[in-house]
């Protein structure tokens, strides 16, 4: 099972970038769901206009992500008149679709929570001298670990230190997303335009198929060099 994480952004764009957007995520949606991948919106920023989008994150899983998303990454473009802007003379409008460096997510089990008895430290007479009753319980995927000897019974202290474990790894986890997260920011200033992955049209938002056909190429180069003699 493949998993990534992927942004759709109008960058610094104007609000028919923003409209772009929208229209590329409803295409996109489209054909995870034709590929079996499931998705889940993680943020979503709606443009200034109802109907727009200035940025929104997915969280990509399935056996064609991979596939799916080597076919979008890169620049987006939209030929097409602005309907915001009706005398507007620009055609060619660009947006974003980035995949997020993001490290390895990982969902809490407590299968995966392993348990080491202790003896408690610091005060306490001859219990802590001679009861393991300290609990150390160590997450493996992460490697994070707590302690707890808050109280005499072992079994006590065992569902204590898995609960603040719990805690601990959710919280470690959720940073670790918001870091991610937060290079969109710097994919704001980052579009790059031309060489678009992809190119819809018109009103309509057809997708242009490219013509992966070298046959105008050749015609143009033999006309080149019969201009030339």
């Amino acid at each position: 099972m493949e998993s990534t994480i992927i942004q759709l952004t109008a960058a610094r764009g104007p609000v028919e970038c923003m409209w772009v957007v929208a229209k590329v995520l409803k295409e996109l949606l489209k054909e995870l769901g034709t590929n079996a991948i499931r998705y889940e919106i993680v943020q979503k920023q709606n443009g200034i206009e109802n109907g727009t989008v200035q940025s929104v994150i997915l969280r990509l899983e399935g056996n064609q992500v991979k596939k799916v998303v080597a076919q979008w990454k890169g620049t987006i473009c939209w030929i097409g008149k602005s309907t915001y802007r009706k005398h507007h003379k620009r055609k060619n409008w660009y947006i974003a679709c980035l995949e997020l460096e993001t490290t390895r997510v990982v969902a809490w089990n407590e299968r995966e929570v392993t348990f080491q008895a202790t003896r408690s430290s610091g005060p306490g007479g001859q219990h802590v001298n001679k009861v393991s009753s300290a609990v150390r319980a160590t997450h493996g995927p992460t490697g994070i670990q707590v302690l707890a000897s808050d109280s005499r019974s072992q079994h006590q202290n065992k569902k204590i230190a898995l609960e603040r474990l719990r805690n601990k790894v959710q919280c470690y986890l959720s940073e670790q997303l918001e870091s991610s997260l937060q290079t969109q920011w710097k994919n704001q200033i980052d579009l790059q335009r031309g060489n678009p992955v992809k190119t819809f049209t018109g009103g309509d938002f057809k997708c242009k198929k490219t013509n992966k056909s070298f046959k105008q190429q050749r015609a143009k180069l033999k006309r080149d060099l019969r201009n030339e003699f």
